[in-house]
């Protein structure tokens, strides 16, 4: 007998109580060791990779790419390669069962085989397939798996219409019933126009968009900006990048506004602060986790660099670009975008002057870095052209008052007009 052991979502560590399989790096038949990466999830705030927590042969996939499972729900069986009966994908029971019909083991395996379950690449799953479910109390209705239910409410179809005895609808036999054919076209919804397209929120959008509007009402906000000569800084930034013991290290403008941020923090430590809605308690922070907001083809990310406040520039330049580029490569961890303190949104990297910043939930501060443009400005009474930039900082009110939000604004523009002993020295 096969001892199949049965591999279930589990929470990654971020209270976590769904996710959305987004890719399988294994086929049913193949040969995985202890900690072979076996699938991609994504969650509400980051995608993760899973390791596997056994040796075997693969036997059988429950949840296919695209779909939504809780956690606990079976993912993967994984045994010697004995065939076996078909684990329950809905009861997540120690021992694998058939969920739908007797199903011999003999059957199972022979299906196996074939190549009839659906594998990373995608394809049907049989009749009798983990997943599988009925519509009905009677055998020979609506036979299909969780996704494919979830697609036909999508482009709303009715299964119960593509019942056919001992058959399992695919998401094929979906598609083809919602096309329209060249006498019938498709009906539309009475709600819909055919110039809009609608997108379905989940994941880290959803995320985002629920964290925005609690943040927004709920921590009275409030802005100021300060214009500032920034021409020393980018001076800098170029001396810096030629010098041959910078060699390898990134240096560009958003790693000074980080550096004379974080020292404008810890110059008024008061404003590192969270508020405790549970005890009405300001809880200060002695430490500094810079959040950094990364626009990543998965929405808005808000990973932080763990005591930022220990790092001299080069650490921190490191420590900046690993943050960015496993962002846009979509593989910041969760615990990545757990307890920061306070945030840098770099929106003149967007070619934007400036802006009014939503405070990351459970922060007290984020500062808005606009484009740096060359301007006029006044230099001894005299006007010079000279590279200038705005900064906007939103804190929380309810933590920080005006005077103490303005402290650490005008520090920060300090820095950033005269570096160099500050930048380097501290």
């Amino acid at each position: 007998m096969s001892e199949s052991q049965a591999f279930k979502l589990p929470d990654v560590g971020e209270g976590l109580t769904e996710a959305e399989v987004v890719a399988w790096h294994v086929a049913v038949g193949d040969e995985v060791e202890i900690n072979d990466v076996l699938v991609d999830i994504e969650t509400a705030k980051s995608v993760v990779e899973l390791p596997s927590p056994f040796a075997g042969v693969v036997e059988q996939i429950l949840v296919d790419a695209g779909a939504t499972a809780d956690v606990g729900t079976p993912l993967i069986v994984i045994g010697d390669g004995t065939p076996t009966a078909p684990a329950d994908a809905t009861e997540p029971d120690e021992k694998p069962q058939v969920l739908v019909g007797p199903g011999p083991k003999e059957a199972a395996g022979r299906l196996r085989r074939l190549g009839a379950t659906r594998s990373a690449a995608g394809g049907p799953s049989p009749a009798g397939s983990p997943g599988a479910v009925t519509d009905g109390a009677e055998g020979n209705r609506a036979r299909t798996t969780p996704p494919v239910r979830m697609l036909a409410r999508t482009l709303g179809v009715d299964l119960e219409a593509l019942a056919r005895p001992g058959a399992l609808i695919t998401a094929e036999d979906v598609e083809r019933a919602s096309a329209p054919s060249p006498e019938q076209p498709a009906l539309l919804r009475q709600d819909e126009d055919p110039r809009e397209t609608r997108i379905p929120v989940k994941g880290v959008r959803k995320a985002t968009a629920e964290a925005m509007v609690r943040s927004a009402f709920t921590a009275p906000h409030v802005t100021e900006w300060l214009t500032v000569d920034v021409t020393r800084s980018m001076e800098l930034v170029r001396r810096l990048k030629k010098d041959r013991a910078w060699h390898g290290v990134r240096v560009n403008p958003l790693l000074l506004v980080a550096r004379a941020f974080v020292l404008a923090v810890r110059a008024y430590p008061e404003i590192n602060a969270s508020w405790d809605d549970s005890t009405h308690e300001i809880v200060r922070k002695d430490f500094v986790n810079l959040g950094i907001a990364a626009a990543t083809p998965r929405g808005l990310l808000v990973p932080n660099i763990k005591d930022a406040h220990a790092l001299r520039l080069p650490a921190l330049a490191d420590a900046l670009e690993q943050l960015i580029e496993t962002a846009r490569a979509g593989r910041t961890q969760p615990g990545d975008l757990r307890g920061g303190t306070v945030t840098i949104t770099n929106i003149g990297a967007l070619g934007v002057d400036g802006g009014t910043p939503i405070l990351n939930p459970g922060e007290s501060a984020i500062l808005a870095f606009g484009a740096v443009r060359r301007q006029p400005w006044v230099v001894d009474d005299e006007i010079q052209i000279r590279e200038v930039a705005q900064l906007a900082l939103s804190f929380d009110h309810r933590l920080v008052d005006g005077q103490l939000g303005s402290a650490v604004l005008v520090r920060t523009g300090e820095i950033l007009a005269d570096p160099s002993n500050a930048m380097l020295s501290a």
